[in-house]
């Protein structure tokens, strides 16, 4: 009975092994239909799957069609074509070539531009801001271009309330402040600060020295301005002037190149290029502080590019001139103007912006001589009905030299009368219409209503004569024009041999 057991169980031992390890179909619901349950051939290096802990071979169970299931589609036998990943080796990094080295000489400096000291924008801000309190003064044809053969325009900023360019700068100066203001030097640009400062209801003192005259006095007073005299000279004013703004506050000024200042002084060349904007040149006298040329320029050259600029100045005292051949401005010029005529020009000097913008922008600059300057205040007078100082008139002066071929633009200021009286009476002499002599008459009766005869024979007017001891006669006489006087001058030359004609 055990016998036959053992042999049964044997028996059933060995189908069971044969039916495990056997090659049969492979059921849906078999634990052996998962490949994930497969081992794979070459796991381990030299053997194959393992079997109850030993290697051997064993095909693949899996149904050839489900091998699609699982991204297979080639296969051989019912076996599962394997995978072989190769390592490669890393693929080498090619660095570039590093930059040539270059030295520093080698490399282009480019220089940053310039700062500009004045704009363009600043000028037209300070016209926008100055427009309601300042009128536009007319830019009219003269009658002067058929004297000289060609057109000329005069820009009238002589009829300005104070007579003077120079409100253009003020006024735009004040607009910016809110405290009171001292000045201590008789100009334009004082007369120009007392008006508008007392226009905009702003403190104004004016402080001069004792000798200045009461009609100047009187007109800083009418502007509203309060006037005090201190000092003998104008260094004295001027120090006193410093001493009470700094103890009150106030705000001492004198002209000068601040860009808020040089900017309402160039609303002129605006202005100029709004009323001829067809313009080939442009002269404007370089005095003063010589703001009222550099600004101009600024802005007609920015408008228009091709316009010429010329700047004239003053023979006996060529300041800009004599910059620009050195290169910088030149601090002191030996040479001293009338400052009858000329006011104190010497006491100006150039400051190194507005040289810096007279050299960018202005094209030329000529000189005039004195004599020149009275004899275009003359042809103002005559041809514009216009009383202007010689600062105005060195432009139309620079045309009676024979400097420049074309003319426009005017500016003009105040003057006082006897000064003027003098610069007209001068200038007729100049101008050949009026002469002077001196001649010895003789003893004999008669001899002063002979000379009387030949004036009035060559039909010249008599304005005035004095007769003194020893029978010297000083005598004033008014001629037509120069070929007048040459021949009234060779007649008594030959008559009265003695004859002295006095120094112009």
């Amino acid at each position: 009975m055990n016998f036959a057991a053992q042999l049964i169980y044997s028996s059933y031992l060995g189908d069971l092994v044969e039916s495990s390890y056997s090659p049969r179909p492979a059921g849906e619901d078999s634990e052996e239909n998962d490949p994930f349950w497969q081992s794979h051939p070459g796991a381990f290096p030299g053997s194959g799957p393992l079997i109850n802990g030993t290697g051997g071979y064993r095909p693949t169970l899996i149904e050839p069609e489900r091998l699609k299931d699982f991204g297979e589609e080639e296969q051989l036998n019912g076996d599962v074509k394997g995978h072989v990943t190769k390592v490669m080796a890393e693929s080498e990094i090619t660095l570039m070539q590093p930059p040539k080295l270059r030295r520093v000489s080698e490399f282009q400096v480019v220089p940053k531009p310039p700062k500009q000291y004045l704009r363009f924008e600043d000028i037209s801000a300070a016209a926008f801001r100055i427009h309601s309190g300042l009128q536009k003064t007319p830019c009219t044809y003269s009658r002067l271009s058929k004297l000289y053969g060609m057109e000329i325009y005069l820009k009238k900023d002589h009829l300005h309330y104070t007579g003077s360019v120079k409100e253009r700068g003020v006024l735009y100066l004040l607009s910016c402040l809110t405290q009171g203001v001292i000045v201590a030097t008789d100009s334009n640009f004082s007369m120009a600060i007392a008006h508008h400062a007392a226009e905009m209801k702003i403190p104004v003192f004016v402080i001069m020295p004792s000798g200045c005259s009461s009609p100047r006095l009187r007109i800083y007073r009418d502007y509203g301005a309060m006037v005090i005299t201190f000092g003998n000279t104008s260094r004295d004013s001027q120090n006193h002037a410093r001493h009470l703004a700094k103890e009150n506050g106030y705000l001492f000024m004198e002209e000068d190149e601040s860009a808020a200042y040089l900017s309402g002084l160039g609303t002129l060349g605006m202005e100029i290029h709004e009323q001829m904007p067809r313009l080939d040149a442009l002269i404007v006298p370089a005095a003063g502080q010589y703001g009222v040329l550099a600004s101009t320029a600024a802005a007609i050259k920015h408008l228009s590019p091709d316009v010429l600029v010329i700047g004239v100045e003053a023979e006996g005292y060529p300041l800009l001139l004599h910059s620009l051949n050195r290169g910088d401005p030149v601090k002191d010029m030996h040479s001293k103007p009338n400052r009858r005529l000329f006011r104190d020009l010497g006491e100006w000097s150039l400051g190194v912006n507005t040289f810096q913008l007279a050299k960018t922008f202005v094209d030329k600059v000529v000189t005039v001589s004195e004599e020149d300057s009275l004899v275009a205040m003359l042809r103002f007078q005559e041809f514009e009905r216009s009383t202007v100082d010689t600062e105005g008139a060195m432009g139309l002066a620079a045309i009676l030299a024979g400097q420049l071929p074309e003319l426009r633009g005017k500016n003009s200021a105040n003057m006082e009368l006897e000064l003027l009286r003098q610069c007209v009476d001068r200038a007729l002499v100049l101008d050949h219409r009026v002469s002077k002599f001196c001649v010895q008459l003789g003893e004999w009766p008669g001899d002063m209503a002979k000379l009387l005869d030949v004036l009035s024979r060559e039909d010249s007017t008599v304005l005035m004569y004095v007769l003194y001891v020893y029978l010297q006669v000083e005598c004033v006489v008014e001629t037509k024009d120069k070929a007048q006087s040459v021949h009234l001058r060779k007649v008594l030359r030959e008559r009265y041999p003695s004859i002295c004609w006095l120094d112009r």
